[in-house]
């Protein structure tokens, strides 16, 4: 059986999704208007929204239900 590779990740998921989002819209800029175009600036609002999420998720502010 092989051994699955584990990584310790130096960054946060928040901070990974940020910078990818920021690093797809600097892409989206250089493109020309089309599909390809669009499908950088989609994935960059996805990687923002799961950017948002993650920081609602393990904000303090949400409790367990009693």
């Amino acid at each position: 059986m092989t051994e699955r590779r584990r990584v310790k990740q130096t960054r946060s998921l928040e901070e990974r999704l940020a910078e990818e989002a920021r690093r797809l819209r600097e892409e989206a800029e250089l493109l020309p208007h089309g599909p390809v175009r669009d499908d950088a600036l989609r994935r960059a609002r996805q990687a923002e929204t799961g950017s948002h999420m993650s920081e609602w998720l393990t904000s303090p502010g949400l409790q367990p239900p009693k």
